[in-house]
């Protein structure tokens, strides 16, 4: 049997919808109206309540909805030496646009990778000291470092050898990884877009167009966070999340994870894996059949994008047609990503997403009654 507990069986991807006055202190801290340490006294706040909420649905795993972020990932990886943002990333023609046409800014190596300060450790202390649950921190998979612009947004004067970028992406997440660990963090997810992207069959092409091989990719990448993550504590938990874009209700990728299935579930060392399964866009359950039984997965049939809130028979057909792929005993329920990926949030109320998570929460007890 896998090992549950953390992931608990209701549990939740991570970012919250930032509450409103929430926002408009970020506003006022970007005209510098206030200062850095008022804003983050306003953040402290706004996530002790948010934790609040978090327990009082029933949620064991808590995060602090991210509330200190713009970006689920840039935010990360910005501080990470050698790591340059700029830009925008190009949208997937297939995909559904954002309504202004927008996307997130683009990141490029620009120099040697280096972790050269603590990034979410601080973060972490204060969360773990608001919550008597499970404090959980989510970041971005190194994958991320990787997969949008390949070899051509690594430099080629830092990195003439592609070997040596995966090395030193390693140990960069290792370092804070450690760092994490050391400060009393016991469960941390990696937020990975690539692996699921590599189902799309637009974004298979765009791969093999600038020369990688998307067949290789997800060894690749398999054997980068193997290298982060092998020899970590007993009682260090870490998953993945599986993500294909959610950038306000919209998303990036589509297609099925059978591509990618048996590298997922066979040769990345991970306890568990959130996975998207809310709409059409994720394939059938039939990939899970490559799960082995030491790992959990969670199931993401819950939307985040939309408010309509799905019914508890709807949640408990859905995990029963999973169940025919994989032990009942070994799965978990969340949402299929967060509610707010980014700072501007999906297309949905708070009041909606509480009671989506808390459904999440009554239903796991339903079919698994603990």
């Amino acid at each position: 049997m896998s090992k549950i507990n953390p992931p608990f069986r209701a549990d939740h991807v991570g970012s919250l919808l930032r509450p409103k006055p929430l926002l408009e202190m970020r506003a006022r801290y970007h005209r510098s109206e206030i200062s850095l340490e008022e804003l983050r006294a306003a953040e402290d706040e706004f996530i002790r309540e948010a934790v609040e909420k978090e327990e009082s649905v029933g949620l064991q795993s808590i995060t602090d909805g991210e509330f200190r972020r713009t970006y689920f990932h840039l935010d990360f990886l910005e501080q990470v030496g050698g790591v340059t943002v700029s830009g925008a990333i190009a949208a997937n023609p297939d995909a559904k646009p954002a309504k202004d046409g927008f996307t997130p800014p683009r990141l490029a190596v620009t120099g040697k990778l280096r972790h050269t300060k603590n990034i979410q450790v601080e973060d972490f202390l204060y969360l773990k000291s608001v919550t008597s649950k499970t404090p959980k921190v989510c970041i971005p998979s190194p994958t991320m470092v990787h997969f949008r612009g390949g070899r051509a947004a690594i430099d080629i004067n830092a990195y003439p050898d592609m070997d040596e970028f995966f090395v030193d992406l390693a140990q960069v997440y290792r370092d804070e990884i450690e760092a994490l660990y050391a400060a009393g963090c016991r469960y941390i997810q990696l937020d990975d877009t690539n692996l699921a992207y590599l189902c799309d069959p637009k974004m298979r092409q765009d791969v093999l167009d600038r020369g990688d091989d998307p067949n290789e990719l997800p060894h690749t990448y398999a054997a980068l966070i193997n290298s982060v993550i092998d020899g970590r504590p007993q009682d260090l938990t870490v998953a993945v999340h599986m993500c294909r874009g959610n950038f306000r209700s919209t998303w990036f990728a589509q297609g099925g994870y059978e591509p990618v299935a048996e590298v997922l579930f066979n040769e990345l060392n991970v306890d568990a894996y959130f996975m998207e399964y809310d709409d059409e866009r994720s394939g059938d359950f039939s990939p899970l059949r490559f799960v082995p039984d030491n790992k959990t997965v969670v199931l993401g049939v819950v939307t985040s994008k939309t408010g309509n809130l799905e019914s508890s028979a709807y949640i408990i057909q859905r995990i029963k047609e999973a169940a025919q792929y994989m032990p009942l005993e070994n799965m978990c329920l969340s949402p299929q990503c967060g509610f707010s990926s980014t700072v501007h949030g999906n297309e949905l109320t708070e009041a909606a997403q509480w009671a989506k998570l808390e459904m999440i929460v009554n239903t796991a007890r339903e079919v698994w009654g603990d």
